[in-house]
C-alpha cells in the first residue's frame, strides 16, 4: 500500500471536455458544486476502467479529489492489486493514486524502478538480480 505518482497529462483520454471545463475556471458561486460534479464523473469513469478490464476486486471504492485518487477494496492477489493501481494511474488527468487495497493472500510487492538517462537493462538487472545477463527478465 502506498502513494504512487504518475504523469498527469499522459495515459488514456478518459475524461471528457465537461470534467476539464468544470475544474478549469469555475465561477466563485458554483465552484464547489462544479468540482464535486466533475469528481463524480471521474469516479464513474475510473470504475468503468476497472470493470472493463475484469479486474477481480471486491468492495471497490474510488475517491477522486481533482487529480488525486484514493482506491479501496479487497483482492485475492498482489498482482491484481497492482493492476488496479496501474490501470487508474494510466489515465490522463490522474497525478497520483493512494492505494488502500487489501490483499487476501499477501505476496511480496513488485519493485518499481524509475528509468533514468543512461540506464540500460543490463545495468538494472545487475542492480536488482546481481547479474547483468538477466536483462531478458526485465525485458
Amino acid at each position: 500500500m502506498g502513494l504512487y505518482s504518475f504523469i498527469k497529462n499522459a495515459g488514456s483520454k478518459l475524461f471528457g471536455k465537461e470534467t476539464k471545463e468544470a475544474t478549469a475556471n469555475p465561477s466563485a458561486a458554483d465552484a464547489a458544486q462544479r468540482i464535486e460534479q466533475a469528481n463524480k464523473l471521474k469516479t464513474m469513469a475510473l470504475r468503468g476502467v476497472i470493470e472493463a478490464l475484469n479486474l477481480p476486486i471486491q468492495n471497490l471504492e474510488i475517491g477522486v479529489q481533482d487529480d488525486h485518487v484514493t482506491v479501496y477494496g479487497q483482492t485475492d492477489s498482489q498482482a491484481d492489486r497492482e493492476k488496479v493501481v496501474l490501470a487508474i494511474g494510466n489515465v490522463d488527468g490522474i497525478a497520483s493514486v493512494d492505494d488502500r487495497i487489501s490483499v487476501v493472500n499477501p505476496e511480496p510487492e513488485a519493485q518499481f524502478y524509475e528509468v533514468k538517462k543512461g540506464d540500460t537493462l543490463s545495468k538494472i538487472a545487475k542492480e536488482y538480480y546481481g547479474n547483468a545477463m538477466k536483462y531478458p527478465v526485465i525485458f
